[in-house]
C-alpha cells in the first residue's frame, strides 16, 4: 500500500467517525467536516511536523494548527484521536453534556491538540498570525497552519488579518480555505459573493495556491509545495476546492447538510458508502 492509499483509508474511517458522532449526538455539522477530511488527514498524518504524545499549548519547535471554522469539530476530533492525541473511545461522547468534546472546540477541557476556542467565525486567522509572529521572535523555523470556511471570509476581521499578514510579511503562515461555495443559508455566491478570491489575496501580497481538496494526492502535492514556498516574505493561502458533504451521495454538494444530523436510516445509508478501515469507536 502506498502513502496515498494509506491516507485514503484513514480518511474513510474519519468520515465514518463524523457520521456516527453527529448521529449519536443528533447535533453537529457533517457537511463541512466531510468536505475538509482529505486535507486534514494529509495535514496531520503527513505534512505537519508534530508530536502528539508531547503536545504543548506553546507549540515550540513544532508546527501549529488553528481551526477557525470550529463548527467542523467532528472532523478535528476524529483526526486528533486517530493521530494519537487522545483515545478514540472519547469520540462516543461528542456533544454530550459535560463531555470535553463539545460542539465547538475549547482549551477549557485540556484536550491535547487544541490551543484556542473556535467557532466565533473570523478570529482564527488573527490568532494564527500571532502564533506565526511568536515563532519568528523565538527563532522557531516551524510553520503555522490555519483552516477557514469560505463563508467565514465574509467576516471583516479576516480581511484585517489578510492585510496585516501580507504587509508584515508573515511568511511562516499557510492558511487553507474550504472553497465549497456552500454555507448554512445557501451558496456563498447567493449570500454574499466573495468575487475573485484569488485576485484579492494576490493584491494583499499573498502567495496563492489551488488544490482539489477531495483528492488526497492533490492535497499532499499542494501542502508540500506550500511548505517549500514559506520564508519568501509572503504568507501563503491554499484555495481548496471541495464539495460540501463529500463522499455521501445524498449530502454531497448540498448546503442543507451544513448543520443537520442524519436520522437512523440516513446514517445506515451513509455508513454503507464508507468502508470501516481502522475500527469504529
Amino acid at each position: 500500500m502506498n502513502k496515498v492509499e494509506e491516507l485514503e483509508r484513514i480518511a474513510l474511517q474519519v468520515r465514518r467517525d463524523i457520521i456516527r458522532m453527529v448521529f449519536n449526538a443528533q447535533s453537529g455539522h457533517p457537511g463541512g467536516s466531510l468536505s475538509c477530511t482529505d486535507m486534514m488527514v494529509a495535514l496531520y498524518f503527513e505534512a505537519m511536523n508534530i508530536d502528539p504524545k508531547n503536545f504543548s499549548t506553546q507549540g515550540r519547535n513544532e508546527d501549529m494548527f488553528f481551526l477557525s471554522n470550529g463548527h467542523i469539530s467532528p472532523l478535528w476530533y476524529s483526526v486528533l484521536s486517530r493521530r494519537g492525541y487522545f483515545d478514540v473511545k472519547n469520540l462516543s461522547s461528542f456533544r454530550f453534556l459535560h463531555s470535553p468534546l463539545q460542539g465547538h472546540p475549547s482549551p477549557r477541557y485540556n484536550i491535547p491538540g487544541i490551543r484556542i476556542a473556535s467557532g466565533s467565525l473570523g478570529q482564527g486567522l488573527s490568532v494564527a498570525i500571532g502564533a506565526a509572529l511568536a515563532k519568528k521572535m523565538n527563532n522557531d523555523e516551524n510553520i503555522v497552519f490555519s483552516l477557514h470556511g469560505d463563508g467565514e471570509l465574509q467576516e471583516g476581521q479576516i480581511w484585517e488579518g489578510v492585510l496585516y499578514a501580507g504587509a508584515k510579511k508573515v511568511d511562516n503562515l499557510i492558511s487553507i480555505i474550504d472553497y465549497n461555495n456552500a454555507q448554512i443559508d445557501g451558496s456563498v455566491d447567493e449570500v454574499l459573493s466573495l468575487g475573485d478570491l484569488k485576485a484579492k489575496f494576490l493584491s494583499f501580497n499573498w502567495i496563492v495556491l489551488e488544490a482539489k481538496g477531495n483528492d488526497m494526492e492533490d492535497c499532499l502535492r499542494v501542502l508540500f509545495e506550500a511548505k517549500q514556498l514559506t520564508k519568501n516574505n509572503k504568507p501563503i493561502v491554499i484555495l481548496m476546492h471541495t464539495l460540501m458533504g463529500f463522499a455521501i451521495d445524498f449530502m454531497q454538494g448540498k448546503n442543507s447538510w451544513h448543520g443537520k444530523a442524519p436520522n437512523k436510516e440516513q446514517t445506515e445509508i451513509a455508513l454503507a458508502q464508507l468502508e470501516e478501515t481502522l475500527g469504529d469507536f
